[in-house]
C-alpha cells in the first residue's frame, strides 16, 4: 500500500468518524468505508464536475452516494435510495434519517 493512499484513507476515515458524531468503537468500519470510497474515486475518470465544490446535496441517481450512505449508516442500498428519493437533496436530513432507521432496528 502506498503512503499516499494510506494518508487519503486515514483522512477520509477521520472525516467519516466526525460526520457520524465522533463516537468511538467503529474505527474498522470507518477505515473499510474510507478504503472503498478512495479506491472507487481512484477508478473513476476525471471530469469537469470534479473541479466543482461539494454542495452538500445528493442526487438520487448517484449510485456511489447511495452505496456510501448504506455503508456509512448500516442500512441497505434500497433503504438508502428510498431515503434519498423521499428527502430530496438535503444531506444532513438523509444522514439523520438513515441513523434513525438503523437505531429503530436495534430496538
Amino acid at each position: 500500500m502506498s503512503d499516499d493512499r494510506d494518508d487519503k484513507i486515514r483522512t477520509r476515515a477521520y472525516e467519516i468518524w466526525q460526520r457520524e458524531g465522533g463516537a468511538h468503537g467503529d474505527h474498522d468500519r470507518h477505515w473499510r468505508q474510507a478504503e472503498m470510497e478512495i479506491d472507487r474515486e481512484a477508478a473513476l475518470p476525471l471530469t469537469a464536475d470534479d473541479a466543482l465544490p461539494q454542495t452538500g446535496e445528493i442526487a438520487s441517481s448517484d449510485v456511489l452516494q447511495v452505496e456510501a450512505l448504506a455503508a456509512r449508516t448500516g442500512i441497505s442500498g434500497d433503504e438508502a435510495q428510498e431515503l434519498i428519493d423521499r428527502l430530496g437533496t438535503d444531506r444532513a436530513a438523509i444522514e439523520q434519517a438513515a441513523r434513525n432507521l438503523k437505531a429503530k432496528r436495534r430496538r
